[in-house]
């Protein structure tokens, strides 16, 4: 059942999709919007989704009439918006002065983390994976999430307001380009 190289591909197949390191200006801005966030909640929350997405995921969306095209659409207006917001210093996802933690549930941990992208290729990885290995790829990735998430103080610091504007409006761009390519992807 368990399997070294399984584990591994998952693991990295997650990693890259997930792409926390690129999401890191996007974290710090939003930290900038509402306060502080909470690591731990979003990374539970996300690895909640992701696991469900992994046991009951594609009987969900049948549950709704949602296909799995129609969810990742759904995801990729989210990322594009997020990413609008980086390149044009607009804000769309105002924060909710009576609810400051919500922004580590929406949309740190769903989209960011657990979004389209992610919980899409769970599905798509059960098809060539055993459950078990994509399980602990996606246990060693929220490790990695909650790490990143607990360093951003550290990389603002370190990579000082110029390279965050900098890093934001780059990685603004890979989110539109993410979102269109998500969006073209499943809209044919």
């Amino acid at each position: 059942m368990f399997d070294l190289r399984e584990v591994f591909s998952v693991t990295l197949i997650l990693f890259s999709v997930i792409d926390i390191l690129g999401s890191i200006p996007i974290i710090i801005n939003l930290r900038k919007k509402v306060g502080h966030i909470q690591s731990g909640k979003a990374t539970i929350a996300a690895g909640i989704l992701m696991v469900l997405f992994l046991l009951v995921g594609k009987s969900i969306l049948n549950l709704f009439g949602i296909g799995v095209d129609d969810f990742a659409i759904a995801g990729a207006l989210i990322i594009f918006a997020l990413g609008a917001e980086m390149i044009l210093g607009i804000e769309i996802f105002k924060p909710d002065p009576e609810a400051t933690t919500s922004a580590s549930i929406v949309p740190i941990a769903f989209p960011l983390i657990a979004g389209a992208g992610t919980l899409t290729t769970i599905l798509t990885l059960k098809s060539e994976y055993t459950q078990f290995n994509i399980g602990i790829g996606i246990v060693i990735n929220l490790i990695i999430v909650f790490v990143v998430l607990k360093s951003t103080n550290w990389l603002e610091m370190k990579l000082g307001k110029t390279g965050l504007d900098v890093l934001r409006r780059i990685f603004g761009i890979i989110l539109l380009s993410i979102a269109i390519k998500i969006f073209k992807t499943n809209l044919f």
